[in-house]
């Protein structure tokens, strides 16, 4: 049996932008995917604290270090710049792999840099 788990998680992201004209997806700071483990492409859930709206993209990285958070395409009609999202993967794990599962959470801070 496999069980579907919470992978990684950016808690508290702050959107820097919408561009409502892109073809699609969530632009992620690219050190930030990478300290969530999220890859280009990957299919996240986003859940807006700002405005309660739930939806499901892919990601795509941002330059490295600028703490950008877009909503491109359909999603930046999901919610606006300054508000609060949470940015979620989920993965597959059998119950032998449970034993040692343990989720990457990444708790950001003002400007979208990671809380210490």
């Amino acid at each position: 049996m496999t069980r579907t788990m919470m992978k990684s998680k950016l808690h508290r992201a702050q959107v820097t932008d919408a561009n409502l004209d892109y073809e699609g997806s969530l632009t992620i700071d690219e050190l930030l995917m990478k300290a969530a483990d999220i890859l280009p492409y990957e299919q996240v859930h986003v859940y807006n604290v700002s405005n309660g709206a739930r939806f499901e993209t892919y990601a795509i990285p941002g330059p490295a270090g600028k703490g950008d958070i877009c909503l491109n395409g359909a999603a930046a009609r999901m919610g606006a710049k300054g508000d609060l999202i949470i940015i979620v993967t989920y993965a597959q794990y059998s119950d032998s792999e449970l034993a040692e599962y343990e989720p990457k959470v990444v708790l950001l801070g003002p400007g979208n840099k990671p809380k210490e």
